[in-house]
């Protein structure tokens, strides 16, 4: 590991790595966002460890840089966009804005977002309903990581969702999950770091249990809670894909497929809360419901409980305060995109 790195040097790096592969400036900083973001908020697998991803599909020209996002279906709390292949992190935050917008005009806003690609982390954009008032949904399909159950092949992705609302005085609670036991991008880091992955996280090419990452990422990753888990990606793809006229199954490429067009469709709601109850009044009721949570006698070597999101916003308020600290691996491909756009470099 390195010495901590200052998030906004680490922020203002990644933009110019960005704009340098040709993004307009504001959207080379949003799309650096969300990857320092996902750091700040301890996890890495979706960081800047895949900035040198998303170069690489602009370079091979399968990713637009400018995106033009067009309304297909314009109809009340309802649209359709078509994002015409450009970088899914500005799509769905613009989509995401317009969901909120629509949602102030209705009470509810849906938008459906087709050939899109992939964004990051989820939570990053049902983020911006909750502190929109909102409450917040997002699914979006990926590449195929996973059999259909009582398989041995890979078209299933592993198609995350999110929801994210307000909690009153604490931070927002917020749900960011994929359906594999698993993210693949937790797989990828652990190769990056010469680390095996815990049992029970992947099969390889053969269907056999495996603890080796290399492997892993040539087999199978495992569905969450089983069938269950399998079940709730397809449902995922159905509107994240199906529903969004984008891709799905197989035709969905990740984001280090620096060959094939993403395919990647998405979809989300907002939910105006003053539109149900007074603000207020929500707030305090989530404030209630995590007190509960909070007041339950702790099992047997549980030191807190905590509700979905708490532990990222700690880990926000720690990092911002003490630094970055990134693997030798992640400096180093960092450090190689320096030299080839010309920006300079972490550690220069």
């Amino acid at each position: 590991m390195s010495d901590r790195i200052a998030p906004d040097r680490l922020l203002d790096f990644a933009t110019a790595v960005y704009a340098a592969s040709g993004l307009p400036a504001a959207d080379a900083r949003l799309c650096a966002d969300t990857l320092v973001q996902a750091d700040l908020w301890g996890h890495q697998s979706h960081g800047v460890m895949r900035l040198s991803w998303y170069v690489d599909r602009l370079r091979s020209g399968v990713c637009n840089p400018v995106a033009s996002p067009e309304l297909a279906v314009d109809a009340g709390a309802i649209a359709v966009m078509d994002g015409g292949d450009a970088m899914g992190q500005v799509l769905t935050a613009r989509a995401m804005e317009a969901a909120i917008a629509r949602a102030r005009a209705h009470g509810v806003g849906v938008v459906a977002l087709r050939n899109s690609g992939h964004f990051g982390t989820a939570m990053y954009y049902t983020l911006m309903a909750a502190r929109a008032g909102c409450v917040g949904f997002l699914s979006t399909n990926a590449s195929p990581s996973m059999a259909p159950w009582g398989g041995r092949e890979k078209v299933v992705g592993n198609n995350p969702w999110s929801w994210a609302a307000p909690a009153g005085r604490h931070a927002p609670m917020v749900l960011d999950i994929a359906n594999t036991g698993v993210a693949r991008g937790k797989i990828y880091l652990a190769r990056q770091k010469g680390l095996p992955i815990p049992e029970g996280w992947a099969l390889d090419a053969e269907g056999r249990a495996t603890t080796d990452p290399e492997a892993a990422l040539d087999g199978l990753v495992l569905p969450m809670a089983g069938h269950k888990g399998y079940a709730i990606a397809l449902v995922m793809d159905m509107l994240s894909g199906i529903l969004t006229g984008s891709a799905s199954g197989t035709g969905v490429a990740g984001p280090y497929q620096a060959e094939r067009r993403s395919g990647a469709g998405q979809f989300m709601l907002a939910l105006d809360i003053a539109k149900f109850q007074p603000p207020e009044t929500f707030a305090a009721r989530m404030e209630a419901m995590i007190a509960e949570l909070k007041g339950v006698a702790l099992a047997q070597e549980a030191d807190e409980i905590f509700y979905p999101g708490e532990i990222e916003a700690r880990n926000d308020a720690r990092n911002r305060h003490d630094g970055l600290q990134l693997p030798a691996d992640t400096l180093a491909d960092l450090d190689r995109l320096a030299r080839e756009t010309g920006v300079v470099g972490l550690r220069a």
